[in-house]
């Protein structure tokens, strides 16, 4: 079981850059960031249940994990960055923690680290059932409408909303209801201590109208770059000021070594 993706090549002796989007994007979502990295190879994702992963069904963060793991070995992937988005950075983080082989450093872009208590978890797992029995039984195009009104989406302009709903819409909803369940932020581990002792490079990138993840970064033991002009879709609202940040953070860690 290996997922879909799209690889771009890149200079000899350069790590990947392994993308991988939100809950109901694809392999398509950091494509604009990545091009303007072009010295490096690439692999942008689609993760189970999204785009030609569609097929695909995990049970937990450790299954994801495992496929990740198959799927770059499937690439010949043997040292690379991890650069995940919401859903992609919950995922990132939790399989930097499992400490693979090859990992050179994670950037995550409004990822949470974890639940840290039990009715937080109760509140959140009956939210994220609540939205898969309605991905499961209702009109994507319904549902992406409400989905977009949620707090965390408030910097998004209608045109902006409109967008994404169109763009979303196109998905499963049958396996975008397995495939949130499965990685539901109510299942997640509280990754804050492993981190804090991680021995890899971890940086975090949030939009400067993002207020949740702005306080969520402060708790982190990770660089922090803020991106302007941006709420939680950094990349999609600013994607230049995002795909700066990675040249810088990049450029940081890994020109001298080459």
């Amino acid at each position: 079981m290996i997922l879909s993706g799209v690889q771009q090549p890149g200079k000899p002796g350069y790590p990947w850059l392994v993308f991988l989007h939100g809950f109901s994007g694809d392999c398509r979502e950091w494509q604009t960031v990545g091009e303007t990295l072009s010295d490096y190879p690439r692999l942008y994702l689609d993760l189970p249940g999204h785009g030609g992963s569609a097929g695909i069904a995990v049970t937990g963060f450790d299954a994801m994990s495992n496929v990740l793991t198959r799927t770059l070995l499937s690439y010949n992937i043997l040292n690379y960055w991890l650069v995940g988005y919401s859903l992609g950075g919950r995922i990132a983080m939790f399989h930097a923690c499992q400490q693979p082989a090859g990992l050179c450093g994670v950037v995550v872009e409004g990822g949470h680290p974890g639940l840290q208590d039990a009715d937080a978890r109760r509140m959140r797992l009956g939210s994220d059932r609540h939205w898969a029995t309605r991905f499961r039984t209702e009109a994507l195009g319904n549902v992406f409408t409400d989905w977009y009104q949620q707090p965390v989406f408030a910097s998004l302009t209608d045109m902006q909303r409109r967008a994404l709903v169109t763009l979303r819409s196109q998905n499963s909803g049958t396996m975008l209801a397995m495939m949130l369940e499965a990685t539901s932020l109510a299942v997640q581990p509280d990754l804050r201590a492993a981190l804090s002792t991680r021995d890899f490079p971890f940086y975090y990138l949030y939009g400067e109208r993002d207020e949740k993840f702005a306080a969520i970064a402060a708790e982190l033991n990770a660089m922090r770059h803020v991106i302007p002009h941006a709420g939680h879709n950094a990349h999609r609202e600013n994607p230049g000021a995002v795909a700066a940040s990675l040249a810088q953070i990049l450029r940081l860690r890994i020109k001298d070594t080459l």
